[in-house]
């Protein structure tokens, strides 16, 4: 079963962290995957919609591509809520001590 180009291009992305579009390419004709241009700007914004990776300009010919990080935000009042209900599960055994 062949992986898909799009996770191969993601995983060479996300290894480099950050590289230009040639650079990517290279080091696709490298790995022995040879795709056309329109194909290869195709997979580079599927992957930025999906925000896995981020496209920017750095020349007028020259596009940098990154990794985006997703940071996992906690919500404080579901973390709030969360600590409410152990303790009132807690509190519901007779005979249970409070801290």
């Amino acid at each position: 079963m062949a992986i898909p180009l799009k996770n191969t291009v993601y995983e060479m992305i996300k290894d480099a962290e950050s590289l230009t579009d040639s650079e990517l390419s290279k080091a696709l004709v490298k790995e022995g995957i040879v795709i056309a241009e329109d194909r290869f700007n195709k997979l580079l914004l599927d992957l930025e919609i999906l925000g896995l990776i981020k496209v920017s300009w750095l020349a007028k010919d020259t596009r940098r591509i990154e990794v985006v990080i997703q940071q996992t935000e906690q919500d404080v009042i579901d973390e709030a809520n969360k600590e409410m209900m152990e303790r009132d599960y807690e509190a519901s055994f007779p005979g249970a001590e409070s801290d």
